[in-house]
């Protein structure tokens, strides 16, 4: 594992991120090598999201305390520019970098580009996204997240183990609800126990 980021070509920072979104969003385009009319609603959608969590969101002060005196890390992010999970909860993991004085820095890759890396980090087989990978100044692996909180997690679970009617876009509304109504309290304390660990 220690050298598994060693081969990425092309990582961006949250705000490179930020300008790629804004691009793909002005060019009618996503990222990744499907381009179609859904994941190309979804990336002008998660650009909202994001905007709108970079105004409301606010960092648990004892988590902001704890990013502070962690030690040297990067958070790889995988991640594409159509994926709702990451849109709802990415701007949360860059304030919690902001906060920690340097001790965090955040490189984002695309999982499409990248498939050695990515179907390292398989959830249940799949190449679920996003997955954040905290690695040291040596390459060890600290801890992994994703590809969402536990809660949002088991809705997804329920739902493809008994859709009982519901399609893919119904549950997406019921996860994205949760979202709104939990404003990443639970990623928050996910991360505490992370970073505690």
């Amino acid at each position: 594992m220690a050298n598994l980021f060693e081969s990425v070509h092309t990582s961006y920072s949250y705000t490179a991120f930020m300008q790629l979104m804004e691009v793909l969003v002005a060019e009618g385009k996503t990222s990744g090598a499907t381009q179609s009319e859904s994941l190309i609603f979804f990336t002008k959608l998660n650009l909202q999201r994001m905007r709108r969590w970079e105004k409301t969101f606010h960092l648990d002060e004892k988590l902001e305390q704890k990013v502070k005196i962690v030690k040297p890390q990067i958070w790889w992010i995988i991640t594409e520019a159509w994926c709702g999970d990451g849109a709802q909860t990415m701007p949360a993991m860059q304030k919690m970098a902001e906060a920690s004085g340097g001790n965090i820095s955040i490189k984002i890759i695309m999982r499409d580009e990248n498939p050695g890396i990515m179907d390292k980090y398989l959830t249940n087989g799949t190449r679920s996204i996003p997955i954040l990978a905290s690695v040291d100044a040596q390459g060890n692996e600290l801890f992994r997240w994703g590809p969402r909180p536990a809660p949002a997690q088991k809705i997804m679970m329920d739902w493809k183990a008994d859709a009982a009617g519901r399609s893919y876009d119904d549950i997406e509304k019921i996860l994205h609800t949760w979202y709104a109504q939990d404003k990443n309290e639970t990623l928050q304390q996910e991360f505490l126990a992370l970073l505690d660990s």
